[in-house]
């Protein structure tokens, strides 16, 4: 499940600072609303500079739907206000929680828009099936090869056309924590796994009771209940088996329940359903299935336990006031692999891709691919981007910027949230409602991985 879910349930140090100058300027009264590419002359004319590439537009709109609403929405759209102002494009979002629907009955029913922001690649993928969306065009493709990495590219490319571009990311592989609480314990951020399950350990035997464990963890939200779990087995499998593997299982190429993803779910259990390890300030491991996700987080604050695996945005859950930092109430560090040397990244983002090639529809596409749209948008704040060309100073919060640097590795070897790439009879069907019965006691591992290859939809 990915970063997105929560609405259904680098080269820049200097450049940000030259970005945010110009951005701030290029929004003056003085520009009247653009159209003319700064036609006013002056300090507009150098202002809009940075805007030249992207051509000049006499008052034509680009329509764009997303699943992106509310406070996010109005961020969004603040940060291409410059760009607008500079090209004379008028760019009409529509953010609904209901994206996933209603895309598909505007474009079927011959009313699709410009732009999409796909919440994951598969529906991107059924979209293309149907033969609705064009490739990126070069200029785009310029923009995009030189700021994205392969791995995140290769989630929007299909059939070896690039269609859909990655402009909006984060990070699952995380682990929450109380830095003060280590401090006081002489506890140290674990480099390994199995200095992560020594320290597990090691808070049993100083901290164990009945009321408080090393790791807290809940699965339930909604009608979307069970996707943690199906995170917390996606990142066992890129420890336990690899990228490879990871790749074979998504594609189906080997079978749900094979051998090395029973392997990695036992090594999920061996926290989960583990009665000395989980599940702190809440109850026994069955506690899991019916504890929403993010409240399971919120014990950190309350000493009830020491860790809880979350991805980047369960920043976004905290109470009002929280101190995140490395000196504060509460921070993550990352779920750290066998070796000091590996760092998989689970990630999840919003790919950005076209119902039509007109020129106005890909010079958004064109800007939104750039480091100057990435860093307009987390300087705004609450967001990151998989474009390597943001700096990470820009970002909003602590949390945020470890997930920049952490995207921006070029040891991390990252892969996209496997549910969401999964048909969606599985990855947001029988694979939720698998995990969700295995983390009740109700399945062993074996069971509930066999469940699930037996639900894959015939090819």
């Amino acid at each position: 499940m990915i970063s997105t879910t929560m609405r259904r349930s680098g080269v820049a140090a200097a450049g940000g600072v030259a970005i945010a100058l110009a951005l701030t300027a290029c929004a003056g009264d003085d520009l009247g609303g653009g159209g003319s590419g700064g036609g006013g002359g002056g300090d507009t004319d150098a202002a809009c500079a940075d805007y030249e590439q992207y051509g000049t537009f006499d008052g034509e709109t680009v329509t764009m739907s997303s699943t992106i609403s509310d406070q996010e929405a109005d961020q969004l759209e603040e940060s291409w206000a410059d760009f607008e102002d500079c090209t004379g494009i008028t760019i009409e979002h529509n953010g609904t929680n209901e994206f996933e629907s209603q895309i598909f009955v505007q474009v079927e029913g011959g009313n699709a828009p410009d732009l999409a922001d796909f919440p994951q690649p598969g529906l991107l993928e059924r979209m293309h099936e149907g033969g609705y969306l064009v490739p990126a065009s070069d200029a785009v493709m310029e923009e995009a090869s030189a700021n994205y990495t392969e791995d995140w590219l290769s989630y929007g490319n299909i059939d070896g056309e690039q269609y859909g571009i990655p402009i909006m990311g984060s990070v699952k592989s995380f682990v929450w924590y109380s830095p003060s609480t280590f401090e006081e314990n002489g506890y140290e951020i674990p480099e390994t796994w199995d200095d992560m399950m020594t320290l597990t350990d090691q808070i049993v035997t100083d901290h164990g009771s009945d009321a408080v464990k090393p790791w807290c963890f809940g699965i339930e939200s909604g009608g979307a209940t069970g996707w943690p779990a199906t995170d917390f087995l996606e990142d066992m499998v890129l420890r336990e088996a690899g990228p490879d593997v990871y790749d074979q299982w998504v594609d189906h190429e080997i079978p749900f329940d094979d051998p090395q993803i029973v392997s990695a779910l036992e090594r999920a259990g061996s926290i989960l359903q583990n009665p000395d390890y989980v599940n702190g300030g809440i109850g026994d491991p069955r506690s899991i299935a019916t504890t929403a996700w993010s409240d399971a987080g919120l014990q950190i604050l309350e000493d009830n336990c020491f860790m809880f695996r979350a991805a980047s945005f369960f920043e976004a859950q905290l109470p009002e006031g929280t101190d995140v930092g490395p000196d504060g109430d509460i921070y993550a560090f990352y779920l750290p692999a066998d070796s000091a040397d590996e760092q998989p990244l689970l990630v999840a983002g919003d790919y950005l891709a076209a119902f039509n090639d007109n020129d106005a529809t890909m010079a958004v596409m064109q800007y939104m691919s750039s480091p100057q749209w990435a860093n307009s948008r987390v300087s705004i704040g609450g967001v990151v981007s998989p474009n390597q060309g943001v700096d990470p100073a820009n970002a909003s919060s602590d949390v945020l910027r470890l997930t920049l640097e952490l995207m921006q590795d070029d040891s991390a070897v990252a892969r996209f949230d496997a549910s969401d790439m999964m048909p969606s009879s599985v990855g947001a069907g029988s694979f939720w409602t698998e995990m969700t019965k295995w983390t009740d006691g109700q399945v062993d591992s074996e069971q509930a991985l066999t469940n699930v290859e037996n639900s894959w939809p015939d090819s």
